[in-house]
């Protein structure tokens, strides 16, 4: 991928944010959660490297846009059938596991242990939706590719990995910088 101005599900400049010290030190144990969070993400961030590589796979004609599209299927991040439809069964898994975990347990913890960041952790569940949209126009696009072959289909498969791209590493490092603070003083649950 070449350098762009990021494209993104939403307003980075609207996001609330917690008046969290930058240098507020945690006893490591407490930290520990927090980190747990990143270990999670970075292999989401992970996934998304080898999305990426799979479309260049495709794009060199090493890999056939079907292949792709079962590989995408394979991955952790699209496993769960949740409210947008059952062939979301894939790249989503972990992505749609991860964010209804979130949604339904951890963020409800915050929110009841520190009232504070209840913007931001609703903020967050605003882009866990934006995010699963964004993984359905990836599957749609590849479905494209398959149909069309090649030319404009490879275009849009570009954009839309791309806009799940920017939108999702911005959406990870918005919820560890966030978060960090609020699980390491209360943990997940």
């Amino acid at each position: 991928m070449t350098d762009h101005a990021p494209t993104l599900g939403w307003d980075e400049a609207a996001r609330p944010t917690l008046a969290e010290p930058s240098d507020a030190a945690y006893p490591p144990h407490r930290l520990a959660v927090a980190e747990h969070l990143v270990e999670v993400h970075d292999m989401l961030r992970g996934e998304l490297t080898q999305l990426r590589a799979m479309l260049a796979q495709v794009r060199e004609g090493a890999l056939s846009a079907g292949d792709a599209r079962s590989g995408l299927h394979t991955m952790t991040l699209r496993q769960n059938n949740w409210t947008l439809g059952a062939y979301c069964a894939s790249y989503c898994r972990v992505v749609n596991g991860h964010h209804s975990l979130e949604d339904s347990g951890i963020f409800p913890h915050l929110k009841r242990s520190e009232p504070g960041v209840t913007p931001v952790v609703d903020r967050l569940a605003e882009e866990h939706l934006v995010i699963h949209g964004l993984l359905d126009h990836v599957d749609r696009a590849l479905v494209t590719l398959v149909a069309d072959g090649a030319g404009d289909a490879f275009a849009g498969l570009d954009e839309a990995v791309q806009q799940l791209a920017d939108s999702l590493l911005s959406h990870l490092a918005y919820e560890e910088r966030e978060l960090r603070g609020p699980l390491a003083r209360h943990g997940f649950y």
